[in-house]
């Protein structure tokens, strides 16, 4: 099936097995002092085990004050030289190939994250996303940080890496210094082309000074920043030559910049696949050394074709990564089914970092719990039953038939899937199908018995006698309590989305948060007729992710959607709904009104089990409505404890 993902190519003097590539990510698994835990240890061994080529560890700081998130690995002292060998001992236990990136953040750092220290930066402009104000670095300052980068490299050998990866993309310090985007300087570092690379070719030559000339150097950078004034492919392409001629090994050819607007820094499920991956082909016409391609590439039939074609030569995948570490064993073994999917949602992988948490996956939760997660003891075999097949109930079931145990599932419907089924239907989340198209072949795998259309009761548990209990029956939509609500033309946004109900003419959404906007956005794309949400609070989707709300609004304004904020629905009527903001109520005339103003727990059979004491979990919505991601590692780990 494969013409040269699976042939092995070298970047320097090192052997690659495969062309298959995790770059860098940030994962906040390590301490704040920047030294590795078991955590992270186990993330990345999980895949060498899979069968990735090259793995790149993320955003190493080169000093104390240089981190963009608390928990990331350190290489700015010698006491972490011993922390890290142990990741690369991990990973040598394999066929991996494993290489440290080290960096400064720059104004894409935060005193909060950094030692408590005001962030540096070319130039005194504020990153979009962390907003606090950099201090301009001096001369002097810019030497010492190209000392910092050169022993943060001795480190990295000693450490027994078996390459290093500087970090000169995405708007971080090296980044920034060589885009007009960020660099406003009229020194030595300012101005002109060679000015701005002048501290990239420094840190290059001094990292190659502490490490050898037979150590492999390659470069992360972005190759379009995609923002006005930042740099594109027609700078991007001096760019590589230069670095080729310095004497990089090889170049990973990211994209874009911190900000919510900006679509190059992590692709949505709304972005293309591979969207970028031209950057990457102009820039193998140029240079003679090894070019990574990346951008929501999740395929490994796609990663050949692109391979193949002679885009790029070696691919990166490293969100397909969080899905599924096996990815490159399964795709050897011809396992399509058994490949766990990348979605694209960035709840777990990026909303997570928001908040300074540690990053998780929505359809592989076992992702960064590989430490504990790990099936070297069996317990003592049990009949469990599982009572809803939703995203929480059947991560349970397979959780708990992979630790040996005997597993039901009893759905009340003829589908599995649950709220993820109508959630695969707005526009751009198709791909949300493969996540229940694998929970189910890895049930029927596993040996899940699975009953449909077979509503479980009190009576039925009591009748099978299991010894667990979990109670996985989601959540239903709810229906505020206001006049005409019951009226033939409420319907609401799940059965929508189903194609359920069929509505069309003048129609109001009434609720704007995600479900709200997406439905109005997929039935604006059925051209369904004219709509409108309608939102109690003062902003559309206020809590959504930021990426992800920018491509949603986009989405509505292209095919004419309005919205109405700060407005309630008082009532329904024939012909429409009362509508009141500010104190002033009015009649809006619509044909139908879709009702998405959230979920509410389906927990009535909860109190009617309460005779099973602790052998009764609740899980996911049943327990309190959330999200997919919050249900996946709820009913997964309800399954390994079970």
């Amino acid at each position: 099936m494969f013409d040269k993902l699976f042939t092995p190519l070298n970047i320097g003097n090192v052997v690659i097995p495969n062309r298959l590539v995790v770059t860098a990510m940030v994962s906040n698994f390590c301490t704040a002092d920047g030294m590795a835990t078991e955590r992270f240890l186990a993330y990345h061994e999980e895949k060498a085990k899979g069968g990735w080529g090259l793995i790149i560890t993320e955003d190493y700081a080169v000093n104390k004050h240089a981190m963009g998130y608390q928990y990331i690995g350190g290489m700015w002292k010698d006491e972490h030289i011993e922390s890290h060998r142990a990741l690369t001992e991990r990973v040598h236990k394999y066929d991996s190939k494993i290489f440290c990136q080290i960096y400064h953040a720059g104004r894409q750092s935060h005193s909060g994250v950094n030692g408590g220290v005001q962030p540096v930066a070319v130039s005194p402009i504020a990153c979009p996303w962390t907003r606090e104000m950099p201090r301009e670095l001096t001369v002097e300052e810019i030497k010492e940080i190209v000392k910092d980068f050169g022993s943060a490299a001795r480190r990295v050998k000693e450490a027994g890496f078996d390459g290093v990866e500087i970090h000169a993309g995405n708007g971080y310090l090296i980044s920034g210094f060589m885009s007009f985007y960020e660099n406003k300087r009229t020194d030595e570092y300012g101005g002109c082309f060679m000015n701005r690379m002048r501290l990239l070719k420094e840190v290059y030559e001094e990292v190659r000074a502490n490490v050898g000339t037979d150590y492999p150097i390659m470069v992360r950078f972005s190759a379009d920043e995609h923002v006005v004034g930042g740099r594109d492919l027609s700078e991007s392409r001096m760019i590589v030559k230069l670095m080729e001629e310095w004497g990089i090994d090889a170049i990973n050819c990211s994209n874009g910049v911190y900000g919510t607007y900006n679509p190059g820094q992590v692709a949505p499920m709304y972005m293309p696949h591979a969207w970028t991956i031209h950057n990457a082909a102009e820039v193998k016409k140029l240079v003679n050394i090894p070019v990574i391609g990346v951008n929501r590439i999740t395929d490994p039939l796609m990663a050949d074709n692109l391979l193949s074609i002679g885009m790029c030569d070696f691919v990166g995948m490293s969100r397909a990564s969080l899905a599924d570490p096996a990815l490159p064993n399964k795709a050897k073994a011809g396992d399509w089914e058994g490949i766990r999917t990348c979605i694209g949602c960035l709840q777990g992988c990026v909303g997570a970092l928001y908040f300074g948490d540690p990053f998780r996956c929505l359809v592989n939760p076992e992702m960064g719990n590989e430490y504990k997660y790990t099936y070297e003891a069996l317990p003592e075999k049990k009949q469990v039953m599982v009572i809803g097949g939703g995203v929480a109930g059947m991560e349970a079931a397979i959780a708990a038939a992979r630790r040996g145990h005997t597993v039901s599932l009893y759905e009340k419907s003829d589908r599995l899937g649950g709220q993820f089924l109508p959630a695969a239907y707005p526009p751009g989340k198709g791909e949300f199908t493969t996540f229940i198209s694998w929970l189910k072949n890895e049930m029927l795998r596993l040996g899940v018995t699975v009953f449909l259309n077979t509503e479980a009761t009190a009576a039925l548990v009591k009748s099978k006698n299991p010894d667990k209990v979990i109670l996985a029956s989601g959540g239903v939509p709810l229906k505020p309590p206001i006049p005409g609500i019951d009226r033939k033309n409420v319907v609401t946004a799940e059965r929508v989305l189903l194609g359920k109900d069929i509505v069309e003419g003048r129609i109001v959404i009434a609720g704007g948060g995600a479900v709200g906007l997406e439905t109005a956005i997929h039935l604006a794309y059925s051209e369904r007729g004219a709509i409108t949400v309608v939102e109690m609070l003062d902003e559309i989707d206020k809590t959504g992710d930021g990426v992800i709300k920018v491509h949603l609004m986009k989405l509505a304004a292209e095919r004419g959607i309005q919205f109405r904020t700060s407005t309630k629905v008082i009532e329904v009527c024939e012909n429409g709904v009362v509508l009141e903001q500010s104190g002033h109520p009015e009649l809006f005339y619509c044909d139908f009104v879709v009702l998405a103003v959230g979920y509410r727990a389906n927990d009535s059979l909860r109190s009617e089990l309460s005779f099973l004491g602790d052998k009764l979990a609740v899980v996911g919505d049943a327990e309190a409505c959330a999200n997919a991601l919050t249900a996946s590692h709820s009913g997964f780990a309800a399954g390994y404890y079970a």
